[in-house]
């Protein structure tokens, strides 16, 4: 069988038609426990992004690394899908906590995700967070019950800002926030492939600083994430029959 390469991006990417499961996840922190779980590792750097590949459980993979906020979590996820040919994406990494319903260093399954900083209610009337080519603020990602599901909050902004938590929880009912999650959906939905989204929480709102509990608990939770990375991609990948057997 031979396999044909197609050239994207003016002949600066090839895609060899594999399909695979690929990581996208904004910082290093994050994406070093989840390198470490990978064996026949390769590391390169691709405008300015850091691409990952390897194996892990056995099953070619790779993680871009690419960087905090939604640009460039939708750039990252778009690279991924255009070169190497993602046919499942994985968002892993930390984010900050809404409610009491989640705790410090726990690992949360993202089933809805909402970009709390996109408005065009002026426009067209839709409630905040409705992307334009939408109806409804939310968009649904692939159900992976691994652990319990709490809907996300994304936005360009780490901060204790009042009016933002309010809209964040009275408006639109968020659980968790962060900075990537609902831009890397958003690029997921267009290219139709499955999403899938994993959160350990670093901060609690209304328990202090964010900032500083963010700092105080990153190595908590990026050892967290290191401990479920095996579990988390043998049940994307359809391996762990126990998650995914019908009662």
């Amino acid at each position: 069988m031979v396999i044909m390469p197609q050239i994207f991006a003016k002949k600066r990417c090839i895609c060899y038609n594999l399909g695979m499961t690929v990581f996208v996840i904004a910082m290093d922190s994050e994406a070093a426990p989840v390198a470490a779980k990978m064996t026949e590792k390769s590391e390169k750097t691709v405008h300015g992004r850091k691409v990952v590949h390897g194996k892990i459980c056995g099953i070619q993979t790779a993680i871009v690394v690419c960087g905090v906020g939604k640009t460039n979590a939708a750039a990252g996820t778009q690279y991924a899908i255009d070169c190497l040919d993602a046919d499942r994406i994985i968002n892993i990494g930390v984010a900050g906590a809404l409610n009491a319903n989640c705790k410090v260093a726990e690992m949360y399954c993202i089933d809805e995700v909402v970009q709390y900083d996109f408005d065009l209610v002026q426009i067209n009337g839709t409630p905040i967070g409705t992307l334009n080519e939408y109806e409804q603020p939310y968009l649904k990602l692939a159900d992976c019950p691994l652990y319990p599901s709490r809907k996300l909050g994304t936005g360009d902004r780490f901060n204790d800002d009042k009016a933002d938590f309010k809209l964040l929880t009275k408006t639109l009912g968020a659980d968790i926030r962060d900075m990537e999650g609902g831009a890397i959906a958003h690029v997921c939905a267009h290219a139709d492939i499955p999403c899938y989204s994993f959160k350990a929480i670093s901060d609690i709102a209304g328990m202090g600083s964010t900032t500083e509990q963010f700092l105080h608990n990153l190595q908590l939770c990026s050892q967290k994430l290191g401990e479920e990375t095996e579990k988390i991609f043998e049940a994307v990948n359809g391996q762990n029959t126990l998650i995914f057997k019908k009662s």
